[in-house]
């Protein structure tokens, strides 16, 4: 997960590996539904798994109100999540699949050769 969305860009790299842009995520999704992380992402369709954003909030009651943002088996082609006001949510238990900047791998090293 990369809040910023910098990266210096090394060629011939593939995703999930050192020095690359593109990192994929895959997130549990049980049918009591779970807060997406903090980060900007493109979110892949997958079944039976919808997006969702708190879009009102009593402070008198504590009470969110939850709005589907994105249907299920739709993806989302850019989603912000806070890590507190975005849930994917599952009528049946599944996975959903997130990219990002990779932010969390290392390089190997200083002008490496491609």
């Amino acid at each position: 997960m990369a809040l910023g969305l910098n990266k210096i860009l090394i060629s011939s790299t593939n995703t999930n590996t050192p020095g690359a842009y593109w990192q994929l995520t895959t997130l549990s999704v049980p049918t009591a539904g779970v807060v997406i992380p903090a980060g900007s992402y493109i979110a892949f369709p997958a079944a039976n798994i919808s997006i969702s954003a708190v879009s009102a909030y009593n402070t008198t009651t504590n009470v969110a109100t939850w709005t589907t943002v994105t249907l299920a088996n739709v993806g989302s082609t850019f989603l912000v999540s806070d890590g507190v006001n975005v849930a994917a949510n599952a009528t049946t238990a599944g996975t959903l699949t997130l990219a990002t900047v990779n932010g969390g791998q290392n390089v190997s090293g200083t002008f490496n050769a491609s």
